[in-house]
């Protein structure tokens, strides 16, 4: 380095020093960076990409102008309060062709199915008859499906047209476009999302009340006992990790079914008469005591990390100054830890929300949540769109209860460990 006081401070090899510290900090940077690069990448495609999917699939509306284009573009000029005229019927003849000698109208007719009732049959069937079909196209449409002369379904496919729509989220919600695109709740009879939500947030929150009441004299007991005991007792905590979950899901069925354990015992010590065997299983019953069981090491480990790092100096030191055991603990112990409760009430909460396989096995047609008809119209129904549109509004309100907890409470506040 240079001996003159007024000269930049330089390395060995005259760089100034201040660019060599620029240097070697970006070069620590690029060497982090590649180090949590393969975590970067696996979080993007594991975990931002499918709910980025899961969003647009919830708008996205591609099958009615995929396959109906020349309809679609007849339809610009459609006023939509009679039946459309006959070069729009044409462009449909047109279009149910080319879509039947490219065998690609089965995504269009299931879109438009979703939405009114018999249009997959309407679609369908009168593919298969345009071979005999010949102009006046309107007159002959109309003969062909009764649906061609209806002045909704042309409402519908005009509306349904755009690559976006609101239909999915609508459903989600129990709700749905009139002809006319006035938004109206469906008929009581097909009401079932809002009650799955309403059912899937309660009984989550009713769990995670039952892990802490159940938890939290566990968590304390692992806390203050003597090492040797605590130990013990932390190995029979920790010991349904070791266990598939489908495994003790299966064990619940067998305990609480009518034919099951509990029953027998208690029919044997004559607390219930044969005939009056309680029904524990297949409904909310079998769903809250299973994932109870389930849930509860979720809520007894937080408890404990927070419980553990308590001194026991302070419970002998209220004691001391005149305070009753109940009132010590109620106005020492237990406030310091709420950042376990905190944390494990969370935890609990939004794992419970997302159950899937539990309820399903255990809880009937009266236990299931919201996340079964997730799957079911992912598997079932295939209509992608509504899973994808319930599944968003269950993140949506997940996000919720977490600004209001952070609200609240204050994340910073919360400790796993």
């Amino acid at each position: 380095m240079s001996d003159s006081p007024s000269a930049p401070l330089t390395t060995a090899d005259g760089v100034p020093l201040k660019v060599s510290l620029r240097r070697a900090s970006r070069r620590l940077k690029i060497k982090a960076l590649l180090l949590v690069s393969p975590l970067l990448a696996f979080l993007v495609i594991a975990f931002v990409m499918p709910i980025f999917d899961m969003l647009w699939r919830s708008v996205d509306n591609p099958e009615v102008s995929n396959a109906l284009p020349h309809t679609v573009e007849a339809l610009e000029g459609w006023d939509g309060e009679s039946l459309p005229s006959e070069p729009v019927f044409a462009a449909l003849a047109q279009d149910l062709k080319t879509g039947q000698e490219a065998r690609n109208l089965g995504l269009v007719s299931s879109r438009l199915n979703y939405e009114k009732s018999g249009m997959r049959s309407a679609v369908m069937g009168t593919a298969r008859r345009l071979s005999r079909i010949e102009p006046p196209y309107k007159a002959a449409l109309i003969d062909a499906n009764d649906a061609w002369g209806e002045l909704d379904t042309w409402q519908l496919i005009k509306r349904e047209s755009s690559p976006y729509t609101l239909s999915y989220y609508l459903a989600a919600v129990d709700m749905q476009y009139t002809p006319s695109g006035e938004i109206v709740e469906v008929p009581d009879y097909l009401q079932i999302h809002l009650a799955l939500f309403w059912r899937t947030f309660w009984m989550s929150g009713l769990i995670t009340l039952l892990t802490l009441v159940l938890g939290y004299p566990i968590a304390f007991l692992l806390a203050n006992l003597p090492a040797r005991r605590a130990n013990l007792l932390m190995i029979l905590v920790l010991l349904p990790f070791w266990t598939s979950l489908l495994v003790r899901t299966t064990t619940w069925i067998a305990i609480l079914q009518s034919q099951g354990v509990l029953n027998d015992v208690m029919v044997s010590l004559g607390v219930i008469a044969d005939e009056m065997r309680w029904q524990m299983i297949y409904n909310k019953t079998g769903t809250i005591t299973a994932m109870t069981h389930i849930l509860l090491p979720f809520m007894i480990l937080p408890l404990y990390s927070v419980m553990k790092t308590i001194p026991p100096s302070y419970m002998r030191a209220a004691r001391s100054l005149g305070g009753k055991p109940f009132l010590s603990f109620r106005r020492v112990y237990f406030p310091l830890t709420i950042p376990g409760i905190a944390a494990g009430g969370i935890l609990v909460f939004i794992l419970s929300i997302g159950y899937y396989i539990t309820p399903a096995l255990v809880g009937g047609q009266s236990g299931r949540f919201i996340t079964n008809y997730i799957a079911y119209h992912m598997q079932t129904s295939l209509n992608w769109g509504l899973a994808a549109a319930i599944a968003s509004i269950l993140l949506f309100v997940v996000i919720v209860f977490y600004m209001i907890f952070n609200r609240l409470i204050g994340v910073d506040k919360v400790k796993l460990g």
